[in-house]
């Protein structure tokens, strides 16, 4: 062993070292976010006598000065926005602008997701007689729009150290990252833009592609025409905007604000830049193609945080340029963000940030991932398809009946039967000591107990007779039991075996003088660390909830859990839920970089599903996939689990978690099966690389004895959802069936793999 290995081995058996450890490291401070300043290259020299010569030479000198101003009308973004505020200001635009010379007004409709909203804003512009162009959002087409994980640095991933470090209007803008693609669908700003930009060269000489509250003052309007004919050479000029808290102002004819805010763009037809559609509104969709033309503002102090966009780099058109008339921008709605010049700008991107995210939470609750309390999860999507009539079919229900035999008359099991207690004393929590712990030999009281790797307290192996002393057999017992049962309800048709499975649950769960308090405080615990309470990793022990709860489902279905003890159950777990998201131990263990995280991720999922928390689920659904990336390499090899002394075990095992989390994650609509990374790193190439040893040595580490069937669902699984690469293709393997339905529950196989719910 290396020296410093050593060392610090030895430390950490000297009480409160880790502790001291852990202290010193809080006073150095969570890191700084590192900002970086826009590096846009040499600006290019552009004269005025050059775009003179230039433009002379072009047809389009000898054409009139025709104009068509488009507005983009999009969403109400509440609290950015007030409510019928898109409608309110084009109300106010009809109704009181002028009319321009040589000057087509249209508009953009776009993506707006209310319907009610744009039906009248339809009706609205028919009424007017005014001409638009409609950009409808549709519901399917959002559905398919995916997650920009790899925009958003690993260490700032939403279950990182340093994102929980980061504040709050930090963690705001990583998230607006995360949402890029689906902000660009539904707000498609920048598209938008550039629709109207390529229609409106079509129709003018000078497209005006602005937003939707612009208003233009009959004054205003005349000085623009007025700077554009003196210098029609130039092919972009710059509208500055004054942001109107009152839009009567507008009115009066002498009216006549500073205009200081971020300012509409003017295009001549031949003009060659366009909007990057990169860019997502609330993250400077305009701000960008300003620094391309090197349009001199307060935008050119901003900086480029971790997770932005590259800045680009000046365009060869930069510097052709000038300013022309003014601009209002008409009422938000929203006052208080409006008046403070400095509070103000900050308030408002909040506000955008906390509107943004809330649209796009709505619609996905409403439109990805409905409520679905039933639902086979898990169970529902076997690997292989049963084939009743098959010999090798009858005798996995054969199977199937003789362990529901056993287990129909084992238990009912609770916490209150083991013949220790957990630290706490009370009997109703859920106690097992951590299995590599001794007492320490250094100490007369034996504590803090120290490591001894791969050596395991007696009775912290399943199934043992010592295991009695603890929770962590019954509660195998439990969730092994429950599902064999439930399937052979369903798959059998005889309810003493769903009777029984109630029986479980109601003195696991719901009866108070046995049920077991919603907690694994005291899971893993090593004596004498952490005021001896659980560690992170004891998290793990619940991993098998993901089948459990579908087999509850099944017991549902039978009607022998009634609503009102679905509901208690549901409460149960609505407890416990809110310990592992928000108690130390389920924190580290959320942020845990091997099989512990993935494990954590169907555990929450599945709970998430089971409650109908349609947001949670999402989201740990998206993070998961920055965990695939961390967890496969670009040859499809498990980083993490290659360290370790058992390396065959934790790579099926690992593998298995990924395996139910992408089950889980296909009946929400979430493809987790065919996400890669820019490598491909991902799901796929992980079975492809451990599926190369099949039938062969396994040539890395392992110290155990290690069940090489453990591939056969794996292989499965993989023949399944993605076919077979030709080298695997001519191995001999068993149909499903025809292999083991049981596995140790330490392989993360669930009982009876093969059949489906």
């Amino acid at each position: 062993m290396h020296f410093w290995e050593t060392f610090k081995k030895l430390v950490s058996q000297v009480p409160g070292s880790v502790t001291l450890y852990h202290f010193l490291k809080g006073l150095h401070g969570p890191e700084k976010v590192v900002r970086t300043s826009l590096d846009r290259g040499s600006y290019p020299t552009v004269t005025l006598s050059n775009l003179k010569e230039k433009y002379l030479q072009c047809p389009i000198s000898n054409e009139p000065d025709t104009f068509v101003l488009y507005r983009i009308l999009g969403n109400d973004l509440v609290p950015r926005h007030r409510k019928g505020q898109t409608r309110e200001n084009l109300g106010f635009i009809l109704e009181n602008e002028s009319e321009f010379p040589e000057c087509e007004k249209r508009f953009v409709v776009n993506r707006i997701v209310d319907p009610g909203e744009e039906k009248i804003i339809l009706r609205m512009l028919k009424e007017a007689n005014r001409s638009y162009l409609h950009i409808p959002f549709h519901q399917d087409e959002y559905l398919n729009v995916s997650w920009d994980i790899e925009g958003v640095p690993v260490e700032f991933v939403p279950y990182s150290r340093r994102f929980k470090a980061l504040s709050p209007d930090e963690q705001g803008r990583v998230l607006m990252r995360l949402y890029r693609h689906k902000n660009n669908y539904v707000m498609n700003n920048n598209e938008a833009r550039n629709a109207a930009l390529a229609q409106g060269k079509g129709l003018a000489k000078w497209v005006l592609p602005w937003d939707g509250n612009c208003f233009i003052t009959k004054q205003g309007w005349d000085d623009i025409v007025t700077t554009v004919q003196a210098s029609p050479e130039i092919p972009y000029f710059v509208i500055p905007m004054a942001r109107i808290t009152d839009n009567r102002l507008v009115l009066d004819p002498d009216f006549s604000p500073a205009a200081v805010e971020e300012p509409q763009i003017l295009f001549r037809r031949d003009s060659s830049l366009s909007f990057n559609e990169s860019f997502f509104y609330g993250r400077r969709p305009k701000v960008e193609l300003l620094w391309q033309l090197g349009i001199p503002g307060n935008w050119d102090e901003w900086k480029l945080e971790p997770w932005d966009l590259p800045g680009p780099r000046y365009a060869k058109e930069a510097g052709a340029f000038s300013y022309a008339g003014w601009v209002a921008r008409l009422n938000s709605g929203q006052e208080r963000l409006e008046k403070d010049p400095v509070q103000g700008k900050v308030d408002r991107g909040v506000a955008r940030v906390e509107a943004v995210i809330g649209l796009l939470d709505h619609l996905d609750t409403q439109a990805r991932i409905g409520r679905q309390d039933n639902a086979l999860v898990i169970i529902g999507k076997a690997l292989a398809p049963c084939d009743k009539t098959s010999d090798s079919h009858n005798t996995l229900l054969d199977k199937l009946r003789e362990e529901a035999e056993q287990a129909v008359v084992q238990g009912p099991y609770s916490v209150l039967d083991k013949t220790t207690r957990a630290p706490s004393g009370d009997p109703h929590d859920y106690w097992h000591p951590a299995p590599y712990y001794w007492p320490n030999p250094l100490t007369p009281s034996g504590r803090p107990y120290v490591s001894r790797d791969g050596q395991r307290v007696p009775g912290t192996r399943l199934y043992e007779p010592l295991s009695d002393q603890y929770d962590r057999t019954r509660l195998q017992r439990l969730f092994d039991d429950t599902m064999v049962l439930a399937l052979a309800w369903h798959h059998l048709g005889e309810q003493r075996f769903a009777q029984h499975g109630a029986r479980l649950i109601r003195r696991w769960f719901l009866d108070p003088d046995s049920a077991m308090n919603p907690h694994l405080t005291y899971a893993q615990v090593r004596l004498g660390h952490n005021n001896d309470k659980g560690s992170s990793s004891g998290i793990i022990e619940m991993k098998d909830l993901y089948f459990f709860l579908d087999a509850v489902k099944l017991l549902v279905r039978a009607g022998i859990i009634s609503p009102e003890e679905h509901s208690r159950l549901q409460e149960w777990f609505e407890h416990y839920l809110h310990w592992l998201r928000t108690s130390p131990q389920g924190q580290k263990e959320r942020a845990a970089q091997n099989n512990h995280g993935v494990y954590y991720d169907l555990q929450v999922a599945s709970i998430a599903a089971f409650l109908g928390e349609t947001l949670l689920l999402r989201d740990t659904l998206r993070d998961s996939r920055f965990r695939l990336l961390q967890h496969f390499d670009a040859q499809g090899r498990q980083p993490e689990e290659m360290k370790r002394t058992t390396t065959a075990h934790y790579c099926c095992f690992n593998l298995q978690g990924w395996i139910h989390l992408a089950q889980l994650a296909a009946t929400f609509h979430e493809d987790l099966w065919r996400f890669e990374g820019q490598d491909g790193q991902g799901i796929r190439k992980g079975m492809w690389w451990l599926l190369a040893y099949l039938g062969r040595d396994w040539p890395y580490q392992q110290i155990d004895a290690f069940d090489h069937e453990r591939f056969y669902p794996i292989y499965h699984a993989c023949k399944a959802t993605y076919g077979l690469p030709s080298e695997l293709e001519s191995l001999n393997v068993p149909d499903a069936e025809a292999i083991k339905p049981l596995f140790h529950p330490h392989d993360g196989i669930r009982p009876f793999w093969q059949l489906s719910g």
